[in-house]
C-alpha cells in the first residue's frame, strides 16, 4: 500500500497527539484548557519579539497599543481563544513598563552572549555604558513562575568574559519585569567572580571529557 505522504506535518507534534493520549478522557472544556496551555511558551516568544521590534525602533508603547498588540499576536498565529484565557491586561501593562524602560535606557534587544559553544545566552535587553562604567542587563517574563536572579548573573558574567572587563571597575544592574512588578539586583564583584570561574571550570570539565 502507498501510504498518503504528509509532509507540511512530519517533525511536527499535533495538538491532539496519540503519543499524549490522556486528551482523549477530557472534556470539551478541558482540551480547550489543554490546547490553550500549549499555546502558552509561543505566546511568550512573541510577546518577546514584539519588544524587540520595539525597542530596536525606538518605538515606544501606549496603553492605546492593547488592542495592536493583540493583532500582531493573532497575525503570529496565536490563537484568540489562548489570549482570552490569560489575563492580557496585566501582561500588556508588564510589557509596556519594560519597553518603554529599556527605550529609556537605550538599550539594544536580544544580544547574544558567550563564552563559548558549551556555555552562552541571549540577554532580552543589555547596555554598556563605557564612559559611565555601567552595565544594564533586562529581562522580561511573561510566566508566573518565579523568575530567578541567577539567570541575569550568568548573562553578567558572560559579559565579562566575553568582553575581557572587570566586575570590579563595573556598576552592573540586573532588573526583571514579571507580574507588574520590576526587581532590582546590583550586584558586586564578589557576585559575579564566581559565576565566571564556574563558567570556566565546567566549560573545561565538560571539553575535556567530550574530547
Amino acid at each position: 500500500m502507498n501510504f498518503n505522504r504528509h509532509p507540511s506535518l512530519e517533525g511536527r507534534h499535533a495538538l491532539l497527539s496519540a503519543s499524549k493520549y490522556s486528551w482523549i478522557n477530557d472534556s470539551e472544556e478541558q482540551v480547550l484548557e489543554r490546547v490553550s496551555r500549549t499555546y502558552l511558551a509561543e505566546l511568550g516568544t512573541d510577546i518577546h519579539d514584539i519588544a524587540r521590534k520595539r525597542i530596536k525602533y525606538s518605538v515606544r508603547l501606549k496603553k492605546s497599543d492593547k488592542d495592536s498588540v493583540i493583532v500582531d499576536l493573532l497575525d503570529m498565529g496565536i490563537p484568540r481563544m489562548v489570549i482570552n484565557s490569560v489575563d492580557f491586561d496585566f501582561i500588556f501593562s508588564n510589557l509596556l513598563t519594560y519597553v518603554n524602560d529599556c527605550i529609556g535606557f537605550r538599550m539594544v534587544p536580544e544580544v547574544v552572549l558567550a563564552y563559548s559553544d558549551i556555555c552562552f545566552g541571549t540577554a532580552d535587553a543589555i547596555r554598556f555604558d563605557e564612559k559611565q562604567k555601567l552595565l544594564r542587563i533586562h529581562d522580561l517574563k511573561t510566566g508566573s513562575m518565579s523568575a530567578h536572579i541567577e539567570q541575569l548573573l550568568i548573562y553578567a558574567a558572560l559579559f565579562f568574559l566575553e568582553y575581557r572587563e572587570k566586575p570590579v571597575d563595573i556598576h552592573t544592574e540586573l532588573r526583571i519585569y514579571q507580574s507588574n512588578d520590576i526587581r532590582v539586583c546590583e550586584p558586586t564583584a564578589e557576585d559575579i567572580v564566581p559565576v565566571m570561574d564556574k563558567i570556566k571550570t565546567f566549560d573545561k570539565l565538560i571539553r575535556d571529557r567530550k574530547d
